[in-house]
């Protein structure tokens, strides 16, 4: 399942990358991708439901960046 979620706050480029690297580790991702210009998150997952892995990349976006929100 493909679905892009919105960032909101997120402020750099670097941070942007290190989100995308922490949430890329997350069991049932199989691709994600952050883009600073946009300011979304393209996620991909073999499951149908994302709420498990959505809950975990905000407190990723959270950690890295505190300010960053993750909008569904």
């Amino acid at each position: 399942m493909k679905k892009v979620y919105r960032l909101e706050n997120l402020d750099c480029a670097h941070c942007a990358a290190k989100m995308e690297t922490a949430i890329a580790k997350l069991e049932g991702v199989t691709k994600v991708q952050i883009s600073f210009l946009t300011q979304k998150l393209t996620l991909e997952t073999d499951c149908d439901d994302q709420t498990a892995i959505v809950a975990e990349a905000k407190k990723i976006c959270k950690k890295v960046e505190p300010d960053c929100c993750l909008l569904g």
